[in-house]
């Protein structure tokens, strides 16, 4: 039968309790108020719940004293920035393709037009057939 000393010694590698400071507590909130960091980001990098940094934010928050509200993730103005101009590249990049496209098809069109002597192009600056003549000489004048 397993016996307790011997379930300690097979769970050698045991968490060791660490205890962060007042200073420290107050410094990662300061920093979350301010938008440096996130609660995930001290999560991770210093390996406590989020719960945890949670209570840090209640207890020592100086915008909850005031009672401002505080979102606590909310995407940095600069992440959002750089989303956008992302999307502006791509965006003009796009447009580059399509103005490229456009440059090629008429030229094959002027191609096409010399090569096979026809108007394929419709010219607006042309004269208008007889048939589409002005109204104005057909109407009465009073």
């Amino acid at each position: 039968m397993a016996t307790l000393q011997k379930y300690n010694e097979s769970n050698e590698v045991q968490r060791v309790r660490r205890y962060f400071s007042e200073d420290f507590k107050r410094k990662k909130v300061r920093e979350i108020e301010q938008n440096l960091t996130t609660v995930t980001q001290i999560s991770r990098e210093y390996e406590v719940t989020t719960a945890a940094i949670y209570k840090w934010i209640f207890k020592f928050s100086a915008m909850r004293k005031k009672a401002i509200k505080l979102v606590i993730e909310a995407k940095s103005d600069t992440g959002k920035i750089a989303h956008l101009r992302q999307q502006v590249q791509e965006m003009e990049r796009m447009v580059g393709q399509k103005q490229i496209m456009i440059d090629f098809l008429e030229k094959m069109i002027e191609l096409a037009e010399k090569e096979y002597a026809i108007d394929i192009k419709k010219k607006f600056s042309s004269t208008p057939l007889s048939g589409s003549g002005s109204i104005a000489k057909r109407t009465k004048s009073k």
